[in-house]
């Protein structure tokens, strides 16, 4: 049994996987699409966690942060005397105009202060580029290194600031980096914008000078002991800080930064599992159809070796075994795409979150992960199929199958006589003696055409988002934010503005909702009656407008309080004096992005006890003045920021084409492999099963082209009859993946589009083009004698 090291059965499995080695490639790279998607997603994973958790440790990223109007520094004491609490570090911190060179509009900043004896205890900053802060020059200043970037400053460089109403020229010193800013979003914006928004870090006496700051902070973090209850100590907080106008300390789970990286994770996880998922159940899909129909060719061959005295168990493992080289194939190279994969992926999330290393990490427990997961894939996908094959007896095995019985198809009994051609009822009626097979090849094409337009349907649901978001949720040119909040009359004065056309006032009102145990921090929205630029909508994009003193919330928001239409939640406002209320929430609307809580304007008046003020001002503007306006903007001490509709647009594309546009790339491709691996296998398989068939038609006159019509047409027929399943399929795999990456920043809605369908269509028709051509090769160098020779 043993010759050269080798057994008579590995020997000859060696000889089926190189007699069927074009179709064994192709099951192989379906396995690498999904093991590619699994490692790069994976690694990528990884590497930010890892490049993320060195970070917070190294630089004692803080454990709470809380923000007042005004709280003298006695009370540190007390604030350290929370049960918990183990380091304390008060903070100025101010939102700022900048007056950026080279910049129309203006930009905005946040100025922070650190200790003037030294670097922050918590959230220390990198030194990337220059020097520190010299003591006692309270105009150098730090900047972070991705705002300084993307203006080219370099040490000595100087910009011009609003602060407290006065404009100063402010010398940048270094280049640094904060735990706290690892994604630097200005307050209200979806997409960082380092152009025209940076962090900066000054002197603490030279800031609270400025602000009138002196013996006095508005910003607080904590670092908190390992034994903590931070729930209780937030409470605590809070009650030490709400005389002073504080709207409430927030965990790190909910800082800004910190909670948009965990998003970005969470998401990047779903993607590492879902997607791969698909793939790897296709591959098991067509793994299974390949081997039973082997298999049913070597039904000879299986009686011969059963009757040499192999058993079952040993000729399920020779079969299984057949499986899993192709799978182990398929992983390897899987392993090493998802290695390039992840390692492209990864330098474009380097452009959004800073990080001093970030580094493509593959941890070994993911690379035999990968293989287990292809091993079982190939497992499940043949384990029926071989096991139905060896339990034929040996002498039934022995007898070729069964001829089928041949009828009319149905075609030929619907259609007039002499409507189809020899050819066409031969194709027919192979089509119904065989019925399984057809719906089985129906599906393996369905499966990948699906896949598909799961990529091409992503496309387009971001779009979705986009054209709701932007052109018919919010149709303002500009928004305007305000230092604090202003009368009515700063409407007046923003019209008087150049190239001004409609003023539409904003207030918000940071607010703490509660339902239940549960609860979040928000900014409740004030809608005027008849909103005309920002509006809350309903999933059929008709405004949803609060009415008397009721809420509107995004739906998002009713799942994680597990309330309907109806209910109350408590709202906490988290200003002025601070009023508790239990409100009824109205309805819920299915927005995009963010989590957004919307009252009545003159609700929201009552609510806090004062006559309507703004905290900002959304404006539609000229095009053509919208530089002029931009100018005029810079000189108004009370607007704290500006921000462009049209610039957060094109950097919301800009991200969305560098960051999710080349995952969808690598998706397509893969899709299209899979698409490729699909039809190929199929037509191979026939091949092989009919080669004696159309040899013998060969024999008796047919000619290669009417022999290949025969084969072919078959191919062409299932795929057309798979094509509106796929789309079917293709339609519910995009909504049940985009339902799984849903998160309380973006929510991105399912599109019905026919344009993701036909490019899918398509593509699985160019497969099954090219698949047709390279069958069509062997087929014409098909051996007759050969072929139609009896098999002993």
């Amino acid at each position: 049994m043993v010759n050269g090291g080798l057994s008579a059965l590995n020997r000859k499995l060696l000889r089926d996987l190189w007699w069927m080695r074009t179709q064994a490639l192709a099951i192989a790279l379906v396995i690498a699409a999904g093991i590619a998607m699994f490692v790069a997603y994976l690694a990528n994973f990884d590497s930010l966690v890892r490049a993320r958790d060195d970070f917070y440790s190294r630089q004692r990223f803080a454990d709470v942060f809380a923000s007042v109007r005004r709280a003298p520094e006695i009370l540190v004491d007390r604030i350290r005397a929370i049960p918990g609490v183990e380091d304390v570090e008060t903070r100025v911190v101010a939102e700022v105009v900048l007056d950026v060179p080279g910049l129309d509009e203006p930009a905005s900043g946040r100025l922070v202060s650190i200790p003037a004896d030294g670097r922050p205890r918590l959230n220390d900053l990198v030194l990337r580029r220059g020097t520190w802060i010299t003591p006692g020059r309270p105009d150098q200043v730090l900047v972070n290194e991705a705002f300084a970037t993307a203006n080219g400053f370099l040490p000595g460089d100087r910009v011009g600031a609003i602060i407290n109403g006065r404009r100063r020229e402010l010398e940048i010193v270094g280049h640094v980096l904060s735990p706290e800013y690892v994604y630097g979003l200005r307050a209200g914006e979806l997409i960082p914008d380092n152009r025209r928004y940076g962090i900066l870090w000054m002197d603490r006496e030279a800031l609270g000078t400025a602000f009138e700051m002196d013996g006095a902070f508005n910003d607080v973090v904590l670092g908190l002991a390992a034994d903590a209850v931070p729930e209780a100590v937030v409470a605590a907080l809070d009650r030490v800080l709400a005389p002073y106008g504080a709207p409430g300390a927030v965990l790190r789970d909910l800082q800004m930064s910190n909670w948009i990286l965990t998003s970005e994770l969470t998401q990047l996880e779903s993607f590492g599992f879902f997607v791969p998922l698909i793939f790897l159940l296709v591959a098991a899909f067509v793994l299974n159809i390949a081997l039973t129909r082997a298999l049913a060719l070597q039904r000879p061959q299986l009686a011969a070796l059963k009757a040499l005295g192999y058993r079952n168990r040993e000729l399920v493992w020779h079969y299984l075994k057949w499986a899993l080289v192709i799978a182990v194939a398929g992983a390897a190279i899987g392993v090493l795409a998802g290695i390039w994969m992840g390692s492209s992926m990864l330098a474009l999330y380097h452009e959004y979150f800073t990080f001093p290393s970030l580094s493509f990490h593959l941890r070994g427990v993911v690379v035999v992960q990968a293989f287990l997961i292809a091993a079982v894939s190939a497992i499940v996908g043949a384990r029926a199929a071989v096991r139905r094959a060896v339990r034929i007896a040996p002498a039934e095995a022995m007898r070729p199958e069964a001829p089928v019985r041949y009828s009319p198809s149905l075609p030929e009994r619907v259609l007039p006589p002499g409507w189809l051609a020899t050819t066409s009822r031969m194709i027919a009626r192979n089509l119904q003696r065989q019925p399984m097979r057809a719906v089985t090849t129906i599906g393996g094409i369905a499966m990948a055409g699906a896949i598909l337009q799961v990529g091409f349907g992503l496309i387009e649901s971001v779009e979705g988002l986009i054209l709701r978001q932007f052109n018919v949720a919010e149709r303002q040119s500009m928004s305007v934010s305000f230092v604090e909040p202003l009368g009515p009359e700063a409407r007046h004065a923003l019209a008087q503005l150049p190239g001004v056309l409609f003023v539409e006032p904003d207030r918000a009102v940071p607010a703490r909702l509660r339902a239940g145990h549960v609860e979040r921090t928000v900014a409740i929205t004030a809608v005027p009656e008849a909103p005309e630029l920002k509006r809350p909508l309903d999933a059929q994009l008709r405004p949803v407008l609060p009415r008397r003193d009721g809420l509107v919330l995004s739906s998002i928001l009713g799942e994680i309080f597990d309330i309907a239409p109806g209910d109350t939640v408590q709202v906490a406002v988290l200003e002025g004096s601070r009023p508790v209320r239990d409100i009824v929430v109205e309805a819920l609307i299915d927005d995009v992005v963010g989590i957004a809580a919307y009252m009545n304007r003159e609700a929201v008046a009552r609510l806090l006890r004062e006559p309507p003020t703004l905290t900002g001002a959304s404006l539609l503007v000229d095009p053509a003045r919208e530089t002029e306006l931009a100018a005029a903007l810079k000189q108004v001490p009370a607007v704290a920021g500006v921000a462009s509709k049209r610039v957060a647009l094109e950097n919301f594309r800009r991200m969305l084409d560098q960051n999710m546009g080349v995952m969808l790339t690598f998706n397509i491709l893969f899709a299209g492999v899979i698409a490729f691996g699909v039809v190929y296998n199929a037509a191979r398989v026939s091949l092989s099963e009919r080669s004696r068939e159309l040899a013998s038609l060969r024999v008796l006159g047919f000619t290669r082209a009417e022999i290949s019509v025969i084969l072919l047409g078959e191919l062409a027929v299932l795929t057309v009859l798979s094509l509106p399943v796929g789309a079917l399929v293709g339609y519910n795999l995009t909504a049940l993946l985009v339902t799984s990456i849903d998160s309380e920043m973006f929510r991105f809605p399912v599109v019905v589009d026919v344009r993701a369908m036909a490019l899918a269509a398509l593509t699985v028709t160019a497969a099954s083009m090219l698949s047709a051509l390279l069958v069509r090769r062997r087929l014409d160098r098909l051996d007759l004698v050969a072929v139609l020779k009896t098999r002993e």
